[in-house]
C-alpha cells in the first residue's frame, strides 16, 4: 500500500467523534453480544474481533452492520488497509471511534489490534431443504469446545468440505471464540445448528461415518472415493448412539496405546485422508 495513505486515512477517520461513555448503543450491543449467547441467538449478531477476521468477512462481501476502533487503533498501520476497505465499500458511516478506556471495557481480548465489528449471522434451514445434502458433509455430535469446534471448521474449509451440521449441544459455530479459532472459515461455509441428533443423518444421502475408539474397522480400509459424511462426538463421550447406529465406525491407528485423540486432531486426520484417497494416492 502506498505509504502516502496511510495519514490521509487516519486523518479522515480521526474526525469521528470519540466516544467516551460505555452507555453509547452500539458499545453496549457489543458488549452484551461477546458476553451473552443469548444475547447473540436473539439479535442473530456477532462480533469479529481483530483485523484479520474483519477482513475475511469484507472478503466474503459479508459486510459488518457495525465497526468499533479505539481511537489510539485509528493509527496501527495493520489497520489502515481495513480503513481503506471500508471506504471502498461505503462503510464510513458504520465505523464508531471510542475512548481506549471505553474500548478495554468491552475487548474479550489482551493486548492486541484494538478493532471489532458487528456482523449478521447467516442463517441456514437445514429442515427447509428439498432435497438431502449428498455432498461431501462434517457433522459436529455435542462438540463442546470452541477452539475444537473452531479447527474443524478451518480443517473442513481447507479440504473442501462446505456443509458442516451441529447437533444441539454443540459449541456455537459463530461465537467470538469460535470465530477467532477458525480464523474465518466460518465465511466460506454453510453451517446448520441445532438439529437434532436423531434426525440429523434423515437430511443426508451419503455413507456415514464416526470416529470410535471401539472398533478395528481402520480408517485406511475404507473408500473414500465418494462423498461422505464424517462424524465428530463429544470430547468426552464421543459420538452419540442415535447417530453411531447408523453410521460406520472408524479408528485411527495409535500404536502406543493412547486412549484417544483430540477431537480436532481427529477430525483432520479423517478429512485429509478423504482428500488423499481422491487426490494424492498412488
Amino acid at each position: 500500500m502506498n505509504d502516502s495513505i496511510t495519514p490521509a486515512i487516519t486523518n479522515k477517520f480521526s474526525n469521528n467523534p470519540v466516544i467516551t461513555s460505555d452507555k453509547n448503543p452500539t458499545v453496549k450491543l457489543a458488549k452484551a453480544l461477546l458476553t451473552q449467547s443469548r444475547q447473540r441467538k436473539k439479535a442473530g449478531q456477532t462480533v469479529l474481533e481483530g483485523v484479520h477476521l474483519i477482513q475475511a468477512a469484507i472478503e466474503a462481501n459479508h459486510l459488518p452492520e457495525h465497526i468499533i476502533i479505539s481511537y489510539s487503533g485509528l493509527s496501527h498501520l495493520e489497520v489502515q488497509p481495513l480503513l481503506v476497505s471500508l471506504s471502498t465499500h461505503h462503510l464510513d458511516n458504520r465505523l464508531t471511534v471510542v475512548s481506549d478506556s471505553v474500548y478495554q471495557n468491552i475487548t474479550t481480548l489482551g493486548t492486541g489490534i484494538e478493532i471489532m465489528a458487528i456482523v449478521e449471522v447467516p442463517q441456514h434451514d437445514l429442515l427447509a431443504l428439498k432435497t438431502p445434502i449428498t455432498t461431501d458433509c462434517l457433522i459436529l455430535n455435542d462438540v463442546q469446545d470452541n477452539g475444537n469446534v473452531g479447527t474443524l471448521l478451518r480443517t473442513a474449509a481447507a479440504v473442501g468440505i462446505k456443509n458442516i451440521i451441529f447437533t444441539k449441544g454443540s459449541a456455537q459455530a459463530w461465537s467470538p471464540k469460535t470465530m477467532r479459532a477458525g480464523m474465518g472459515a466460518q465465511f466460506g461455509l454453510t453451517i446448520y445448528e441445532g438439529i437434532e441428533a436423531d434426525e440429523v443423518l434423515s437430511y443426508l444421502r451419503l455413507p456415514v461415518y464416526a470416529t470410535s475408539s471401539h472398533t478395528d474397522n481402520i480408517i485406511y480400509k475404507q473408500n473414500l472415493n465418494r462423498p461422505v459424511a464424517w462424524v465428530m462426538g463429544h470430547e468426552g463421550q464421543g459420538v452419540c448412539d442415535d447417530i453411531m447406529k447408523q453410521a460406520t465406525p472408524v479408528a485411527l491407528p495409535q500404536p502406543n496405546g493412547q486412549e484417544s485423540l483430540n477431537v480436532a486432531i481427529a477430525g483432520a486426520l479423517c478429512m485429509y485422508e478423504t482428500l488423499r484417497q481422491r487426490n494424492y494416492a498412488d
